[in-house]
């Protein structure tokens, strides 16, 4: 696998990227992640970044920041916002479903 590779799949809810894995699964190098988490943008804000495992949710997040951040030419800090307001959006769609499973 070449450094420029970029891994597509499904990761299952149980389990875990490293580092590099994350990484390499959005397309970016490994210094983007850890200024990231060190931020407090996505993950637990951990200073053991090295060790870290990501989540299925981590990658997600991930990824929509750095569409965010290339797209619009957002600072992390507004990539992280939206992020969150698309997360709240997602959870509010899927409690709408859950009410009415016809839409």
């Amino acid at each position: 696998m070449q450094p420029t590779d970029v891994i597509i799949g499904h990761l299952l809810d149980d389990e875990t990227l490293t580092l590099d894995e994350l990484a390499r699964a959005c397309g970016v190098k490994p210094d983007w992640v850890v200024e990231h988490v060190q931020a407090g943008l996505f993950s637990d804000g951990s200073v053991a970044v090295s060790t870290q495992r990501f989540s299925s949710v981590d990658l997600r997040r991930a990824r929509r920041m750095i569409h965010i951040e290339r797209g619009y030419d957002a600072v992390p800090e507004l990539a992280a916002l939206v992020a969150d307001m698309l997360e709240e959006m997602d959870q509010l769609r899927t409690k709408l479903r859950a009410l009415d499973p016809k839409k």
